[in-house]
């Protein structure tokens, strides 16, 4: 078992952080003595979050997206604080529905966000991260490890954080940086209770077999992110359950195209009809700033 890391005095970095995991998180890591960097695209709820803090915090308005913005981010914190002990690569979007007649934006939004936003936050955090030897959680998702239809945007974008951070966590291990990977399943947030919005991803999701069709409170699985984080663990399981589904993950592709062939047949057309865009509040917000931005670039 790895020896526990203290919090107390340790400044983490938390993206994503306006609301969901990444607000829990906050306020759990502050409970237990960190200093808390919140970085996110919503400054109000950023400011309510730091405000609700029970130790020293501060906030960052920032897409994740933007290389010269985290970097900015990134020198400002090391400023602010004067080390990183820990960055949480949280952020994230999510979009459903078939791929065939599917929003390209939205699509290429979420790869851009949970992806290349988790690679340009690690590219901006590595140098201070070095400096105290810390730790890069990378939230990854059950969707890394089980494909599933109506989600191609965010399974693909989950597999690909999952191999990033396995792949860096070897490049970086010599600095004495150490990289996890987070998994969550459907877990009680904003971005689970929009896509549950969607009546063929909701029926779809409750037919899987058991525990995968259950949705999990988010104070337990943020516990668990918790306790990994202290344990600097290669591998946190938000879900003690998905542990095994390591195991056979190999067959699972093969088993899950049969079962949703079957699923689709029954749906209809049911299934094409997804609300354009992203998902829950959390991607409301990102299509506004993105808007915003557009607008203040004439268009």
């Amino acid at each position: 078992m790895s020896r526990r890391v203290p919090l107390e005095g340790q400044v983490a970095v938390v993206t994503g952080a306006a609301r969901g995991v990444g607000e829990r998180l906050a306020r759990k890591l502050a409970a237990r003595g960190a200093s808390v960097a919140l970085v996110g695209l919503e400054e109000r709820q950023l400011a309510r979050v730091a405000g609700a803090l029970e130790s020293d915090a501060a906030r960052w308005h920032a897409d994740v997206t933007d290389h010269a913005a985290m970097e900015r981010v990134a020198r400002e914190v090391k400023a602010r604080f004067g080390k990183v002990d820990i960055v949480v690569a949280n952020a994230g979007v999510a979009a459903g529905g078939p791929l065939e007649g599917s929003d390209p934006g939205a699509w290429r939004r979420v790869v851009d966000v949970n992806l290349v936003g988790s690679a340009v936050t690690g590219r901006a955090f590595l140098p201070v991260l070095a400096e105290s030897r810390g730790y890069l959680l990378q939230i990854a998702s059950l969707a890394a490890l089980t494909p599933a239809p109506l989600m191609t945007a965010y399974c693909a974008s989950k597999a690909g954080v999952e191999a990033y951070a396995h792949a860096l966590r070897a490049e970086v291990a010599h600095r004495g940086v150490r990289v996890g990977v987070g998994y969550l399943s459907w877990t009680d947030t904003d971005m689970v209770r929009g896509a549950d919005e969607d009546g063929a991803m909701r029926e779809l999701r409750r037919r899987l077999p058991w525990p995968a069709n259950r949705t999990y409170p988010l104070g337990p699985a943020v516990d668990r992110l918790v306790d990994g984080i202290e344990r600097r663990s290669a591998h946190v399981y938000g879900q003690g359950w998905i542990r095994g589904v390591q195991a056979v993950r190999g067959v699972l592709p093969g088993v899950i195209a049969a079962g949703g062939a079957r699923e689709l047949r029954r749906l209809g057309a049911r299934a094409q009809g997804a609300r354009p865009g992203l998902v829950g509040a959390g991607g409301a917000a990102d299509e506004r700033e993105r808007a915003v931005r557009a607008a203040a670039h004439g268009g």
